[in-house]
């Protein structure tokens, strides 16, 4: 397994260079892709449709966000994978991070959101927002940060993360109605 791991990371990382656009988009894509999901998910606060389903959705996406970031914390303590840059496996197209490698943060952040939007029946935001979320976990092996293994680990915590809030976070009840009548 460590050897597919290895080889298709270095198969997606070797096609940084090959074209200065697509390159440029993939980094900037790394960069500011999770803010930009962040950001599209606070807008919706004030749409007038559906609002205390749509808040509700909102709400718990940014609690399987953080629970899948605490999750991944937890993972660290125990699992220090280093980035497969420091291992001469990729060339790296952004600033190194300090941090150990497993799980990606990005991929946990953006398949949060996504899943979450899933599971509470946003078809529309949910398949655009696992789109991008796809493109960003893709970026992430791209710009030689992390190893194939490190996104899909992170997208299985983000999941995790997302079944448990829509599990425990029920729509209707005395806190979610709090929640969903601020501002």
């Amino acid at each position: 397994m460590h050897h597919y791991d290895i080889m298709l990371t270095r198969a997606i990382n070797h096609l940084a260079g090959t074209s200065s656009l697509l390159d440029m988009f993939l980094v900037d894509l790394t960069k500011a892709g999770v803010p930009i999901m962040v950001l599209a998910v606070a807008l919706q606060w004030w749409r007038k449709d559906d609002r205390p389903g749509v808040r509700h959705t909102l709400i718990s996406s940014g609690m399987a966000f953080l629970l899948g970031l605490a999750i991944n914390q937890a993972i660290l303590i125990f699992i220090h994978r280093i980035r497969p840059y420091d291992a001469g496996l990729t060339h790296l197209l952004i600033a190194p991070n300090p941090d150990f490698s497993f799980p990606s943060d990005h991929a946990t952040a953006s398949m949060a959101i996504a899943v979450t939007f899933l599971l509470r029946g946003s078809r529309r935001w949910g398949g655009a927002f696992l789109m991008v979320a796809c493109i960003i976990c893709f970026s992430r092996v791209y710009v030689g940060t992390h190893y194939l293994t490190d996104v899909l680990g992170g997208a299985v915590t983000a999941s995790l993360a997302a079944f448990l809030v829509t599990g425990l976070y029920r729509k209707g009840t005395r806190l979610d109605r709090r929640l969903t009548e601020i501002f």
